[in-house]
């Protein structure tokens, strides 16, 4: 009998949280599909592939951004692979940003408050402090998004990227 509570107790939660339904938004529908991401790194100008499907039942928005310019390897100086979800309990996004630097720690989760047409997230340190965001701006006019990426460095925003996304 211990057992079976102890199965019951390690699994009721696992399946609780498998009951969240599919995500439903209209906000990251927009972000699917193939972009060309332009913009600048610092003074640096950058061009990025910008691949976004949903993935796993419909759950995350999964992005792949690759850089154009190649290192010494032949390798992208910059690839990520990033999941965007959905807390419902919350009622925020979430991301988990995967990168070439590696290190997955928890300033690679950024959260964000639900807007019409924004995804502003912000990514804390270990101190609980804001210590970076990334915020697409979503035009529908010109159905593009702007991407703004920022250090925070004692509260005070300092521009890091500055993108816009064009559908291929």
């Amino acid at each position: 009998m211990k057992q079976l509570v102890l199965v019951v107790t390690i699994f009721a939660p696992l399946i609780a949280m498998g009951q969240q339904p599919p995500v439903n938004s209209a906000l990251l529908d927009h972000l699917a599909g193939k972009w060309v991401m332009q913009g600048t790194v610092g003074k640096q100008a950058e061009t990025h592939d910008f691949d976004a499907e949903w993935a796993l039942q419909h759950h995350y928005l999964r992005f792949h951004e690759t850089s154009r310019d190649k290192n010494e390897k032949g390798e992208p100086n910059y690839d990520a692979t990033v999941f965007i979800g959905w807390n419902d309990k919350i009622k925020q996004y979430a991301c988990v940003w995967l990168d070439v630097y590696g290190g997955l720690t928890v300033e690679s989760i950024g959260v964000a408050i639900p807007k019409e047409n924004e995804l502003a997230f912000v990514f804390t340190n270990e101190q609980g402090e804001k210590s970076f965001t990334n915020t697409f701006i979503y035009d529908a006019k010109s159905n593009t998004w702007d991407n703004r990426l920022d250090n925070v460095v004692k509260g005070e925003a300092k521009p890091f990227a500055r993108f816009t996304l064009t559908k291929q």
